[in-house]
């Protein structure tokens, strides 16, 4: 009785230890390679790694995770974080055409499509607003996601946005500014840069009194605006869904993001409440 009671618990730890085997036997493809991957396999390795599962490429979520992901390698690096996975709910070209618009370094990222969003349902990501329900239409239903329905984090993350934060800085949003102003994208006077394209002054930092909060008042809600006029909407016919794809309900699927260590531990596990409410990635460091 005692053996097989032992037996039971060391089932049961390595369940826990393997958060990720709700994605046994998922597959995704590899831009870099062409070859499809299991993610299992991926996961598996004798290193950390850290695995987003994104949205489709038009989408304020996977531009956002891609924006951050783009500032935030070196800093994962030093946490010992070897391998970076980018998942997008998209075709090869869309995936491509988004990546380059953020100046992610693909070199650095291994970026997969899976453009019915399978990874990401099997990982639990949620799925917004009636995903069971095929008579309301798909846009309709992300209509209502952006007030909140099915998405309640929605309103809460897209008011911060305009509003700061006087606790808690977001770096990587200067960052994002900077490769967007120097892509020609609009709004862009937030930043003064220099010929060589070095931010020589924050704009945002001059606001009274709030101007000295480590997230000031309307920056992200700039940044979101660039993103949502010259990625989303003047590049849509590129990076929208497929018509496939929509039917499985990628237009509001929710993404999410994982970091599983050498021994197959998951160090950290988020799933996106809502439209722009993607893992915090300043806090994501701290828990490493």
């Amino acid at each position: 009785m005692k053996t097989h009671m032992i037996v039971i618990l060391h089932a049961a730890m390595i369940v826990i230890s393997f958060g990720y085997s709700s994605l046994s036997g998922v597959s995704v493809t590899s831009i870099r390679s062409g070859d499809e991957v299991k993610l299992e396999n991926f996961l598996s390795t004798a290193d950390k790694k850290l695995l987003i599962f994104g949205t489709y490429a038009a989408d304020f979520n996977a531009i956002e995770y891609a924006q951050r992901l783009r500032y935030y390698i070196p800093f994962l690096k030093d946490k010992s974080i070897k391998k970076f996975g980018l998942i997008l709910n998209s075709n090869e070209d869309a995936a491509k055409r988004m990546t380059e618009m953020v100046d992610l370094d693909l070199s650095e990222v291994e970026v997969f499509i899976d453009p019915n969003g399978d990874a990401g349902r099997a990982f639990g990501v949620g799925r917004g607003w009636l995903p069971e329900n095929k008579e309301i239409n798909p846009f309709l239903k992300l209509f209502g996601m952006l007030w909140g329905l099915g998405a309640w984090a929605t309103l809460p993350a897209v008011i911060g946005g305009y509003i700061g934060n006087p606790f808690k800085g977001q770096p990587w949003i200067e960052d994002a500014l900077k490769v967007g102003q120097l892509k020609k994208r609009w709004p862009d006077t937030a930043l003064s840069l220099s010929e060589q394209g070095d931010i020589l002054l924050n704009k945002f930092t001059e606001l009274p009194v709030v101007g000295n909060w480590p997230r000031r008042p309307l920056e992200l809600a700039t940044l979101r605006l660039q993103n949502m006029l010259d990625i989303s909407i003047k590049h849509w016919k590129d990076l929208t869904p497929e018509e496939e794809a929509l039917e499985k309900g990628v237009l509001t699927q929710l993404g999410g993001c994982l970091i599983v260590d050498s021994n197959g531990n998951t160090l950290f596990e988020w799933r996106d409440p809502g439209i722009c409410a993607v893992a915090n990635f300043e806090d994501l460091l701290k828990k490493l």
